[in-house]
């Protein structure tokens, strides 16, 4: 059955088994992920899905690129799937901290010989080592469904080089037992350009996995054609080709925290607010603490001696400061922040982009002053726990 070479061994391990005397540095399998996450940062996809993928590896390694905003994988094997999609899955970190793109990840249990409406709109189409392990009626409907149904900008295609095959010990017929077939690079070529030329699209031959030196001419261990698509499709187009009912059964979904999300951006932006005010509350604190030591509590001496010397002040607040004199922003055990000196700290400035957005993400969230132009800190308690502290 197709792709079914992951339910009795993992294909990257018998690869590597095969290949060991070469010596491919990184290991093949690493080589062909890499190539794809290269072509990604290049031509910044938005929309990518994996035919075939498995354990999720690539998948994995391409939700760290930052310009992807949906990725999903096809496999027919539900179970491995199944067994690795939790590395797909949002870290705690990823709550922490959300990324500024949006992000949503999907696997889906099916067969490239079906089409599926959920796979239109992608970008990108990757096929890693897939077409070899399709029978010959479903090799026959995936040039249809992959560039005719899906129709991407891009669709690249590995599959093994099989004059390469003389070079590695203990293969005499197949790489894999799962294999229905190994083109040498005239059959693969043949092929890619005939699929090409039906479907409006033009290809690229290249690989990886060097021959040894001298032996040029046996070509890529892997062999690989990229195609890109050479006129937009039409809406009209896409639509008419669409089925009414979906085949593929989805086996996991993930929607990663993002700062688009408005619940987490104002989560992101009420931490920053209260990080950045308890800064400069403690820096109006010292500065206090330090003119009363100083001057013996004479204010006007304070006053006219003031030298703006706190790093983390913003220049705004450090003119407020030296004019006004820090009891107007503390004035017993309450600290007073004015908003415009927050919203001046770079961080806080591009999460909000606007001041309005800025007070209307924070209103409820952070004690205001009673005219909403300050964030107000009490610092009773903060004092106790200090003296707690100490004593233990």
């Amino acid at each position: 059955m197709e792709q079914s070479k992951k339910q009795n061994m993992d294909k990257n391990f018998q690869e590597e088994r095969l290949t060991g005397i070469i010596k491919f540095t990184p290991p093949l399998y690493k080589q062909r992920y890499q190539f794809v996450k290269d072509l990604v940062g290049k031509y910044k996809p938005k929309k990518v899905v994996d035919l075939g993928c498995a354990d999720c590896t690539l998948l994995w390694m391409l939700k760290f690129c930052s310009c992807i905003e949906v990725l999903a994988g096809l496999d027919i094997c539900a179970s491995v799937m199944k067994e690795n999609m939790h590395r797909l899955s949002p870290l705690p970190g990823d709550y922490l901290q959300p990324n500024e793109r949006s992000l949503t990840v999907t696997l889906h249990h099916g067969s490239v010989a079906h089409k599926d409406p959920c796979l239109l709109g992608f970008d990108l189409v990757t096929c890693i080592e897939l077409i070899e392990h399709l029978e010959q009626s479903e090799l026959k409907k995936f040039p249809e469904v992959v560039f005719g149904f899906m129709a991407p900008s891009i669709v690249v295609i590995s599959t093994p080089n099989s004059e390469f095959n003389s070079l590695l010990p203990g293969v005499t017929s197949f790489r894999h037992p799962d294999h229905k077939f190994e083109w040498n690079q005239a059959q693969f070529q043949s092929w890619a350009l005939e699929t090409a030329g039906r479907y409006d699209y033009s290809v690229e031959f290249t690989g990886v996995g060097h021959p040894p030196t001298g032996m040029e001419n046996v070509g890529f261990c892997t062999q690989i054609g990229v195609f890109f698509r050479k006129y937009p499709q039409t809406s009209d187009s896409a639509q008419s080709e669409k089925p009414t009912e979906a085949v593929y059964k989805t086996v996991f979904r993930a929607v990663y925290p993002s700062l688009k999300d408005e619940k987490y951006l104002q989560n992101a932006v009420v931490s920053e607010v209260i990080f950045t005010a308890q800064i400069i509350k403690r820096s109006l604190l010292a500065r206090l603490m330090s003119e009363h030591e100083e001057y013996n509590d004479d204010p006007a001496e304070r006053k006219s001696e003031f030298q703006p010397s706190i790093k983390c002040f913003s220049e705004d607040l450090e003119k407020l400061v030296a004019e006004k004199g820090v009891e107007q922003f503390v004035n017993g055990n309450i600290v007073y922040i004015p908003l415009t000196t927050i919203f001046s700290f770079p961080k806080v400035n591009q999460l909000c982009g606007t001041f309005e957005k800025f007070c209307k993400l924070i209103a409820g969230k952070v004690t205001l002053s009673s005219d909403g132009s300050a964030v107000l800190f009490n610092t009773e308690h903060e004092n106790e726990e200090h003296e707690i502290a100490d004593l233990s």
